[in-house]
């Protein structure tokens, strides 16, 4: 039996897990670069907010069971990171970059989602 699948697998499933439950955690525990991301946000309870909100997706991304939900969030998630990034003229590369990582990483994860997505027929 081949160890590339398991372990992309999980590579995948722990890079975008660390990804999400890094930046809720950063997002959660107020500094000096959260405090500035809030005054482009409106205020500390929207960033609170999307905190809570990266956690959640991270768990829900984990779990095997619910994991094309996560998928799912994720991808809506840092849709609308893309969308502020474009909006607030930032740097859309770490967005981009992200959301294609979870993307590769669901093809991984989730074998049918691929075999749904590229069956054309």
């Amino acid at each position: 039996m081949s160890t590339t699948k398991p372990l992309l697998y999980w590579t995948a499933t722990v890079l975008i897990a660390f990804v999400f439950v890094s930046s809720g955690m950063f997002k959660l525990f107020p500094g000096e670069k959260a405090a500035e991301m809030a005054k482009g946000f409106g205020s500390a309870e929207n960033v609170l907010t999307l905190g809570i909100l990266e956690l959640i997706i991270a768990t829900v991304w984990v779990i095997r069971r619910t994991g094309i939900i996560g998928t799912l969030l994720a991808v809506a998630y840092m849709g609308g990171a893309i969308a502020v990034h474009l909006v607030t003229h930032q740097s859309l590369l770490i967005p981009v970059v992200v959301e294609t990582l979870v993307v590769g990483a669901a093809f991984v994860r989730f074998p049918e989602l691929t075999q749904r997505i590229l069956d054309w027929e």
